[in-house]
């Protein structure tokens, strides 16, 4: 009797598949079976790429001679320690009685590259039937509605043969690139530093990294501080004091005056000192109004978590890696609890949208948020989710944004505190969407002592709309309530943005929250009204370097690559692609810990590159610049995209990957600027020296006497 086959990609999610398909299914070695079905697993990858050297025993050895390594056919080879589950996959693939097999592995181009090694390695038959299931969560219905409209699998062929070239690719870079710069600097790299040598790694994402955090360091060491002085009056109406801020606006005696800093603030004290004098000899003292704005404002709920979003509010908020991060919402959603994690999108599909209240009805269930759940289904709200910002199929390639499903919440209560949080962090944002704006009233004041001008502005929460729902970091978990205001703003942080980020004493004066009552006092102003002065105050400030990157600002600006680069139309035509993907960004980061060249504070997140690292960073500008640019490595992102989308075919964008990997492998052979590299060590070298330790150079000279 014909059978179907269906191969997960791990074991756990090989369960629940056999859990839907509702059938006797009896365990025998690496694969269940059933009259009607077989359900196996691979256990991640189980194929890999060769090394050279199983090309031709020359490659063991490396040497300039033997580059750049470009063979004409790859070839694989089954990984050592799953060799047994592999001669299991292999063999039901081949069975005659399997007919039609279902690929089940995670829906998206890793997935895809872990099944099509397999077949190719296991030589599927082309007599048998091959269907894609494409998944956005593990509860049943999803899995049944996935295997009742798998498509074939030639389907994604496009998709394959993107994960093929992107192996290729990070292959090609990595033995060429690798091999030439060790060859060329690895042995004074680490006479250098003493110790066991070390060859240099270079990777097309992982460089780019390393680079995106070694300049923002030298960024922050070369930043001098700018000291400067902003002037503040002291003003009172009806009994209510606030500050009103000086700006050398059009009519002040200052306006584009060289002493000023900005518009709001003086290079010298002395000049500050200066107008308070003057200030102080205008009679009466009092401040008229010559202009008051009420206005309302509304803050929309931000959009649906993506794993970078994500990736980066765990970071700021539980301190954790985005690594960690993953694998915790990896198990949440084994746990059946979200839907899949490894996306880009930040918003639903349509069709999801349509069935969008069987997860909100479901999360009436879990205590710390059930309450909002019920809420929305009493009143309607999600009905309209479908014709909002918060839907929109062109902005989906995979799949949709990590949500809750409504199930699985039996689970969570044996998940760990960390994983509770974690899910409440992404139940909130859901539920989020499903509320009207958060409304704030505001007033901004303008007012004029002589002939300058003083700012004040303020607002009020009227309306808490999606902020009662939100996540509140000092309350907010999932063993209590975590209602009232939110981190409103925690969809706004990012890796790329504090680039441009001062002290809040550079910025112009800060919006004041006050109370209802003040504000309404404040409401009353008109302009010509009159405020009472009280004197004036000088404030000290100095603007700010750039702030270092955290764990998952990294991973926002990845994410972003765009914004990183200065070209505007390069810019446009790399839009939505980012370094690397959702599913590979913590790992890159993972790799770049693990081999030193970057140092992680587990207490702060915050990233910074170690000695080895600004010295790697150094040989690849003065050997291969372009690998360190957001624009090679995101237009490279962009390429694969193509190919998986149809636009350009393999072998075009394989021609252009050759002719990158030759030319510049060929350009190093040709260096000779190891004295110049020499300098820039020891440059480097002061900022890295301990006390009581001797320096690297003396180091490195006790080293070489060893040897």
């Amino acid at each position: 009797m014909p059978k179907s086959l269906y191969i997960a990609e791990k074991p756990s999610v090989a369960q629940e598949f056999a859990k839907a398909l509702h059938e006797n299914l009896a365990r025998r070695d690496g694969y269940l079976e059933s009259e009607n079905s077989i359900v196996t697993w691979c256990v991640g990858h189980l194929i890999t790429m060769s090394y050279p050297d199983k090309y031709d025993e020359k490659y063991k050895k490396w040497s300039f001679e033997t580059l750049p390594f470009l063979p004409r056919e790859f070839k694989y080879e089954v990984i050592g320690s799953v060799k047994k589950q592999y001669q299991i996959v292999r063999g039901l693939l081949n069975r005659e009685d399997v007919q039609t097999i279902y690929v089940c592995t995670d829906s998206g181009r890793e997935g895809e590259y872990i099944y099509r090694l397999v077949a190719m390695m296991a030589g599927v038959p082309q007599s048998k039937t091959q269907k894609r299931v494409w998944i956005d969560s593990q509860t049943e219905e999803e899995i049944l509605r996935g295997i009742r409209e798998a498509k074939d699998l030639s389907v994604y062929d496009h998709l394959s043969d993107a994960a093929y070239l992107r192996a290729r690719e990070d292959y090609l870079m990595g033995i060429n690139f690798s091999r030439a710069l060790s060859i060329r600097y690895a042995g004074d790299v680490t006479n250098y530093l003493g110790g066991k040598y070390t060859p240099i790694a270079v990777g097309r994402v992982m460089t780019c990294v390393l680079g995106m955090v070694v300049r923002r360091e030298r960024e922050i060491r070369s930043f001098v501080k700018t000291p400067f002085y902003r002037v503040l009056a002291k003003l009172e109406y009806k009994g209510h004091s606030f500050d009103g801020e000086w700006r050398a606006v059009q009519g002040s005696r200052y306006f584009e005056s060289p002493a000023l800093y900005k518009e709001n603030g003086f290079r010298k004290r002395e000049d500050a000192e200066q107008l308070i004098q003057m200030l102080q000899t205008v009679d009466p003292q009092k401040a008229v109004v010559v202009k008051a704005e009420k206005k309302t404002t509304k803050k929309n709920p931000p959009l649906l978590y993506n794993l970078a979003e994500i990736q980066n509010d765990c970071s700021r908020y539980f301190k954790i890696s985005p690594d960690n991060t993953l694998n915790v919402i990896q198990e949440l959603y084994e746990k059946k609890l979200v839907t899949y994690p490894r996306t880009d999108a930040r918003v639903l599909s349509s069709a999801i949208a349509k069935e969008i209240g069987r997860n909100i009805s479901g999360l009436r269930g879990y205590g710390p948020a059930g309450e909002f759940a019920s809420e929305i289904m009493e009143n309607g709200s999600y009905k309209g989710i479908g014709k909002t910002r918060y839907t929109d199929d062109k902005q989906i390639t995979d799949h949709y944004a990590i949500i809750p499903t409504g199930q699985g919440l039996s689970a969570l209560k044996s998940l760990p505190p960390l994983s509770q949080k974690v899910y409440d962090l992404i139940v909130r944002r859901f539920l989020g969407i499903f509320y009207p704006p958060a409304v704030y009233q505001k007033v901004s004041i303008e007012s004029q002592i002589g002939t300058e001008h003083f700012f004040s502005n303020f607002s009020v929460l009227t309306e808490e709309g999606y902020l009662k729902v939100a996540y509140r970091p000092e309350k907010s978990s999932a063993s209590g309530s975590g209602n009232g205001d939110a981190a409103a703003g925690a969809d706004k942080a990012s890796g790329v943005k504090d680039t441009q980020e001062a002290s809040k004493n550079e910025s112009e004066a800060a919006e004041a929250e006050v109370d209802q009552e003040f504000l309404e006092t404040l409401r009353s102003l008109r302009k010509g009204s009159s405020l009472d002065v009280n004197g004036y105050e000088i404030k000290e400030g100095e603007t700010s370097p750039p702030k270092r990157y955290t764990s998952g600002s990294m991973i926002l600006a990845m994410e972003n690559a765009g914004q990183l680069i200065e070209d505007d139309e390069l810019r446009e035509q790399i839009k939505g692609s980012g370094i690397g993907t959702s599913a590979t960004r913590a790992e890159i980061l993972k790799k770049l810990f693990n081999i030193s060249y970057l140092s992680l504070n587990k207490k702060t997140q915050v990233i910074t590159p170690t000695q080895l690292g600004e010295m790697v960073y150094d040989v690849v500008f003065a050997s291969i610049r372009s690998l360190l640019n957001p624009e090679l490595t995101a237009s490279w992102e962009k390429g694969l995209t193509m190919v998986a989308d149809g636009t350009i075919d393999s072998a075009e964008y394989m021609t252009k990957l050759e002719s990158f990997v030759s030319r510049h492998t060929g350009n190093v052979k040709q260096l000779d600027n190891r004295a110049a590299l020499r300098r820039n060590y020891d440059y480097i070298a002061q900022f890295y020296k301990k006390t009581g330790k001797a320096p690297a150079r003396k180091r490195s000279t006790a080293a070489k006497k060893k040897t």
